[in-house]
């Protein structure tokens, strides 16, 4: 089988059927939710590792519920299986990397916030290095005078990858802490603040595994 049919035919069946086993993992946890402060009232920039990608579509939905966001995620084949899955969750996304053609990219980043849109960004994504906050997430928010938002979970059993990222998988019917941050603002600051500051409020409730 040729390369390019079978990227089709994963493309058609692995979204539907991940989507249902990661709804069906969510059921099995239990959860705690840890909300600092208020959410802007404004459309806001939702920031967390790309290791921790897997449960974020339930916390978001917790918070915001019908609000419509938009994901930033990369053009290459994982990505777009990972678009489709999300879309099985209400979530649109943002095809391309701030890394790379960062302009098409930025630009429909505010197209999407001026029409009230949340955006999300794994600061880290698409290929690392893990725990590394790209310039994008700071050229967005200084652009649109966002608040970022910062979204972490942990569980207390989990399966971790050996990926770049160690991306984490919570084992059923564990337990799934979710936190979401005070809102943050980077407006005054330089590129390499502004990175830095992320960066640290991002690390607060994660674990260097």
């Amino acid at each position: 089988m040729k390369k390019e049919t079978k990227r089709k035919i994963f493309s058609l069946l692995l979204p539907p059927i991940g989507a249902f086993f990661i709804r069906l993992l969510y059921l099995t946890c239990k959860k705690e939710f840890i909300i600092e402060g208020e959410l802007p009232q404004k459309p806001f920039i939702v920031a967390f590792w790309h290791g921790e990608l897997l449960m974020m579509p339930f916390l978001y939905k917790k918070i915001r519920q019908n609000h419509p966001i938009a994901v930033m995620i990369s053009e290459h084949f994982d990505g777009e299986l990972i678009a489709k899955t999300i879309r099985h969750f209400g979530l649109e996304s943002i095809r391309g990397s701030t890394k790379k053609g960062g302009a098409r990219v930025m630009i429909s980043a505010m197209k999407k916030m001026k029409a009230g849109y949340d955006i999300a960004i794994t600061p880290d994504g698409p290929r690392g290095p893990r725990h590394s906050v790209a310039p994008g997430i700071v050229a967005l928010a200084q652009k649109m005078q966002a608040p970022i938002v910062v979204f972490h979970y942990s569980a207390n059993r989990f399966w971790q990858l050996g990926s770049w990222d160690r991306f984490m998988i919570p084992k059923p019917f564990s337990k799934l802490t979710f936190y979401v941050r005070q809102p943050l603002t980077v407006d005054d600051m330089s590129e390499g603040e502004a990175k830095a500051y992320i960066k640290k409020q991002m690390l607060q409730y994660s674990n260097e595994l």
